[in-house]
């Protein structure tokens, strides 16, 4: 294949391909440095205005009348998001569900986006077909076992949104206008799925220590009439907290009630044999929810639903003979169409295929065992300080905390929310915030498994001298 003529700007892929993109990549790469030196933090200083500012004065001009280049637009612009980015692979960036990915998955990442194959269609992305069906054939066997007679498989989504929302349509296909119960600890999406599929609004059981209450469970599942699916939680987004999946599985099994588990958060323990048994009943779900840009290590997206009986998956079949001719498939051209809500979308499944063959189990397993090791260690150092109140034991990578007297009228919640604030506009730490028990409370999710015990500890200092400084608390002397 010959290069584009004078006045063409080539292309990502074949032959040319990786010629073109290697001087690219490197000024991609020189960028990338030179923004996050240029940050020098976790975050951007100066908060959403200035944040702001900056974008404006850099990109003058939107759409240009005159290009001004490949090199000089991916300089300034991977410049810019990269010196106003949030860097999840800072040790102080440590707010939310949002893990560094592993320079292997985003380098496999690079190489999807060049082919830049479609799973819509066999003919459009014939290797990735197969290997999408045979990866998630594997991860709907890490959750539901290799046993005779198990014949599990999942789907890739964008993330737990989509996976949830996917479980909640299934569920409908096939029994009727079914009655979502969702604890009082259910991830978001939950609701908004079942509002966006017509069904009726979700019963909240409640969720009094942070996790679903099996005793008001077994009553609303005896009280209310009709097909009902049963939603859990294995790792909440405010405490990453399990929900009792086997008592909950049993109560299914006893009112006939479908079962799903969001497992978002929590199913990378499905990598860890010190952790995995913290899952039991995950198997006895009918769909799972997975998301491995969160305990995955991948870039954004990385989801996947679980569904223990394929046949499950018949709703989604659609026919467009463009895509999916019926006599192309009865000649054996794979049909993919079945395989999404989506049309067009990415190979994301080549970058969660690297990973485990670059890591493989134990590579995996280690990473997860990492980080939970290190929320254990931070609780320590929150439990053995004395300006500061742990909420508990950390289940996962999550950890809550908040000053022990907080000194104000309502409690100390003005103050946290405002420390909060501060440390994000000043750029210096990114911590989440959640409300248990009636309180606020500061919340740590630690995902980078290379965090320091120095790192931690800096955290907690940063936090507290900004708490004295602001003489929103008092009586603590910083250490």
């Amino acid at each position: 294949m010959s290069s584009p003529p004078p006045g063409r700007h080539p292309l990502a892929g074949g032959v040319t391909g990786p010629d073109a993109l290697r001087p690219l990549l490197h000024t991609v790469l020189g960028a990338l440095g030179e923004g996050a030196a240029a940050r020098g933090g976790p975050l951007p200083h100066g908060g959403p205005e200035s944040v702001e500012r900056q974008v404006g004065k850099t990109l003058d001009a939107v759409l240009p009348e005159q290009g001004l280049g490949a090199e000089e637009a991916l300089r300034t612009l991977v410049t810019l998001m990269a010196a106003g980015a949030a860097d999840p692979a800072d040790p102080l960036c440590a707010a939310h569900l949002h893990a560094p990915p592993l320079a292997v998955a985003a380098a496999a990442d690079l190489a999807a986006s060049a082919l830049n194959p479609s799973l819509d269609s066999w003919d459009q992305a014939p290797a990735a077909s197969a290997l999408e069906a045979l990866v998630t054939r594997a991860l709907a066997h890490e959750v539901y076992g290799t046993d005779a007679g198990v014949a599990a498989d999942a789907l890739t989504t964008t993330g737990g949104t989509e996976a949830n929302q996917l479980a909640l349509l299934l569920a409908r296909e096939l029994h009727g206008p079914v009655q979502v119960l969702a604890g009082a600890n259910a991830h978001h999406s939950l609701h908004r799925a079942a509002w966006l599929l017509g069904l009726p609004d979700p019963v909240t059981i409640p969720a009094p220590s942070g996790l679903l209450d099996p005793a008001a469970l077994d009553e609303a599942l005896t009280e209310l009439p009709g097909p009902k699916l049963v939603t859990a939680t294995a790792g909440t987004t405010d405490a990453g907290l399990i929900d009792p999946l086997d008592e909950i599985a049993d109560l299914c099994a006893q009112h006939g009630a479908r079962l799903h588990i969001d497992a978002a958060y929590g199913g990378g323990l499905l990598f860890s044999g010190t952790h995995r048994p913290k899952l039991q009943g995950l198997e006895r779900a009918h769909t799972v929810t997975l998301d491995l840009h969160k305990l995955g290590w991948q870039p954004v997206a990385a989801g996947f639903l679980a569904v223990r009986d394929p046949e499950d998956l018949r709703p989604l079949g659609h026919r467009a003979d463009y895509l999916n001719a019926e006599d192309d498939t009865e000649a054996g051209l794979p049909d993919l169409l079945g395989r999404s809500l989506r049309t067009t979308r990415r190979p994301d499944i080549l970058k969660t295929a690297v990973t485990w063959r670059a890591l493989g189990r134990e590579g995996m397993g280690a990473l997860v065992d990492q980080v939970c090791a290190l929320a254990q260690e931070f609780a320590d150092g929150i439990e053995a300080h004395p300006g500061f109140e742990l909420y508990d034991r950390p289940t996962l990578t999550t950890v809550l905390f908040r000053p022990r007297d907080a000194g104000s009228a309502d409690g100390g919640d003005s103050a946290l929310a405002y420390v909060r604030r501060k440390l994000l506009t000043d750029g210096r730490a990114v911590l989440g915030r959640a409300r248990l028990d009636g309180r606020l409370w500061l919340k740590a999710t630690l995902l980078n498994p290379y965090t320091s015990s120095g790192e931690l500890a800096a955290l907690l200092h940063l936090v507290e001298t900004h708490l004295v400084e602001t003489h929103l608390v008092e009586g603590h002397t910083p250490r």
